[in-house]
């Protein structure tokens, strides 16, 4: 019920800052988006609702004023309020997210490093063997660019840069492959689909390559031993035309250099 009547108290607010029968000026048009946004944002709408609400209301009031009684005074100051409850909202919403997403990384960070720490009580020997086996396993051979791993886009939600807790098998088998192997460095590449604008699918890639790099640093890997680049669309695996293949370009690829630590030269 109570969602009901905040969605109930948004429309009726929105309907009545669409009433207005004269323009506000600039002030009053820019206070309109900026609550058009922050009200159609789920996000906003969870985390500060108190400030979607106040900035609905001082929206209203100065559509009335502009449209009836009021002065030019009169709409400034309340299309001003209106526009910085939508910037409070906005900022208290990227403020809660970003404490939601260091928790989040925080308790993720402690359940690799007790899996890690559990890890090495098995025998070194053994454990390298088995190690290599499933390095091996999970990759393929390039002539070009030597042992490469692809992680799918399983290991990201769409359109976002965190790796989900289904990619802590696979890091851990790299951090752990490493810790063996201390003269192999490796090269973290990012990949995307046609999909969407061209920067921003360079800019995702090279993020979601990067989560991966801090994942592997968080554990204790030397950055040093590091590569990191973005890719973008570019290079596909598969047809974008097809979800299928889309789903196969949407990657991450991790090239290993040789055991004297020499690593093929990227893409160009």
């Amino acid at each position: 019920m109570k969602r009901i009547g905040f969605v109930g108290t948004l429309l009726t607010l929105g309907v009545l800052s669409g009433c207005a029968t004269h323009q506000g000026g600039e002030s009053l048009e820019a206070a309109r988006e900026a609550f058009q946004k922050v009200k159609e944002d789920p996000d906003v709408l969870r985390v500060a609702p108190k400030d979607v609400i106040r900035a609905g209301e001082s929206l209203a009031r100065a559509d009335r004023l502009s449209s009836y009684w009021g002065s030019g005074d009169d709409v400034e100051h309340y299309a001003y309020l209106s526009r910085r409850y939508s910037e409070i909202a906005t900022q208290h919403t990227a403020l809660k997210l970003n404490e939601e997403r260091r928790a989040k990384l925080e308790l993720e960070r402690a359940r690799l490093q007790l899996a890690l720490r559990e890890a090495r009580l098995l025998n070194v020997q053994e454990q390298g063997r088995w190690l290599e086996e499933q390095i091996v396993s999970l990759s393929t051979g390039d002539e070009n660019r030597g042992l490469v791993m692809t992680l799918g886009g399983v290991l990201f939600d769409a359109g976002k840069a965190e790796l989900k807790p289904a990619a802590s098998r696979t890091i851990l088998k790299l951090v752990q492959f490493l810790q063996l192997n201390p003269q192999r460095i490796l090269r973290i590449e990012g990949y995307t689909d046609s999909t969407g604008e061209r920067q921003d699918n360079l800019i995702l890639s090279r993020e979601r390559a990067q989560a991966v790099a801090d994942a592997l640093i968080d554990l204790g890997i030397d950055p040093k031993r590091i590569q990191v680049e973005g890719y973008g669309p570019d290079f596909p695996v598969a047809d974008n035309a097809s979800s299928r293949g889309r789903a196969l370009n949407r990657r991450v690829e991790i090239v290993f250099s040789d055991e004297q630590g020499q690593l093929g030269a990227a893409r160009r």
